[in-house]
């Protein structure tokens, strides 16, 4: 997994609330074991009409918002089943952060796991980054996980909290392998030692 130090990237504005796993990845897209090639299917009821043509009114299919690395978003982001393959998607098309004034705790920590930070904060604040990169002339956004801030793109910084496991798990950029294998000559020892 990449270690999460700072990133400055395009951010998108999706000015929704409640946004379900389902939304995000849809069920019938979730029959592969592997993470690749589910970017494409992020959002993709929101994205593609019935033909599979893009609908051009959709965030992610307008210039800037298709290299967009963060995401900003409404309440209860990632709220519904806890299906990891939504974390996939959002990472193998390339978002970093999500930021929202609230997350589905499942989700969230899909979201560590894989290597993507989401960042808490108010409704009010979210509203106005939606605001400012809807206006689409500045859209750049730096979330910074050492120093736990977001620069929005008039300047503005903002503090957020973030759960300590969280932050480690991703400065250090380690996904649950990673951290047990931290341990491997204690459990090597302990294998050798335990009677059978």
């Amino acid at each position: 997994m990449r270690p999460f130090k700072a990133v400055t990237a395009i951010a998108a504005p999706l000015p929704i609330a409640h946004i379900d796993t389902d939304q995000i990845l849809p069920a019938r897209f979730m029959k592969t074991l592997t993470r690749e090639g589910l970017g494409r299917r992020l959002f993709n009821d929101w994205r593609y009409d019935a033909g599979g043509g893009e609908r051009g009114d959709f965030v992610l299919n307008q210039p800037p918002w298709r290299a967009a690395e963060i995401l900003v978003a409404r309440e209860n982001f990632g709220c519904g089943s806890s299906r990891e393959h939504a974390a996939w998607a959002l990472d193998d098309f390339g978002f970093r952060a999500i930021i929202a004034p609230t997350f589905g705790t499942i989700f969230a920590t899909n979201c560590v796991k894989n290597g993507i930070l989401p960042v808490t904060l108010t409704g009010a604040i979210c509203d106005t980054l939606m605001a400012t990169l809807s206006a689409g002339k500045n859209t750049l956004v730096r979330v910074d996980l050492e120093e736990c801030l977001v620069t929005g793109p008039d300047g503005q910084t903002h503090s957020f909290d973030v759960r300590e496991d969280f932050r480690d798990t991703l400065l250090a950029g380690l996904d649950d392998i990673s951290r047990t294998l931290k341990y491997s000559d204690a459990l090597s020892d302990f294998e050798s030692n335990r009677k059978l």
